[in-house]
């Protein structure tokens, strides 16, 4: 069984948790990593990306000239997509990106992020994430003990202030420990955990 170092708000080390080994001693998978970022990011797309065709383009439909004697190259409509104003000819069409891992991908993709985390030391546990006021400058002064720059900082959706006081910070993410998801941990370089949260998030990841 793993263990780790529990902090106050100053970085004191004030106790110690147990780390379940169904998820920290789980396997770095680098294919599931892959798998659940490329699923993050294909479900942020907005696919709304569209162009005319020459159905939907303002013009008219009439011939514009004669079909032969003039000379000049036949011609069936204005709205033609070879001319000026035209319409597109197999453009981009909303779509939806959007697609479902199985859900023991998307679990297993976030134990082997934690394991990569803990590996790199890179985790930490705090005893109480919570503010006197939700104002960004007391959550800088405990990023700043804690040497951290780049975090993921995860709790409880009940301690609306600490998510008010993060949201102006750069590089720092707030997010609800029971909607924590593979791409956001590797996104950021810290892990910070409210020790509360963090027993609840592992429970249900065992």
């Amino acid at each position: 069984m793993h263990k780790a170092q529990v902090l106050d708000k100053r970085g004191n080390v004030t106790s110690e948790i147990e780390l379940p080994d169904a998820v920290f001693s789980y396997p770095v998978k680098p294919h599931l990593l892959y798998e659940a970022a490329i699923n993050f990011e294909a479900n942020q797309r907005r696919g709304t990306a569209t162009t005319k065709t020459r159905a939907e383009v303002s013009g008219s439909n009439r011939k514009p000239w004669r079909q032969k004697g003039t000379g000049r190259a036949r011609a069936g409509a204005a709205r033609s997509p070879l001319w000026r104003h035209g319409g597109t000819t197999f453009g981009p069409r909303p779509k939806d990106y959007s697609y479902d891992l199985p859900n023991a991908v998307r679990r297993n993709a976030l134990k082997s992020a934690l394991a990569a985390k803990k590996a790199d030391g890179q985790i930490l546990i705090l005893e109480d994430l919570r503010l006197p006021a939700a104002k960004t400058k007391e959550a800088v002064a405990i990023l700043k003990a804690l040497k951290v720059d780049s975090a993921l900082v995860v709790d409880g959706r009940d301690n609306a202030a600490l998510f008010t006081a993060v949201r102006n910070i750069p590089k720092v993410k707030a997010v609800d420990w029971q909607r924590v998801n593979t791409h956001d941990v590797l996104n950021h370089k810290w892990l910070v955990v409210s020790a509360q949260a963090f027993a609840a998030w592992m429970e249900k990841l065992k």
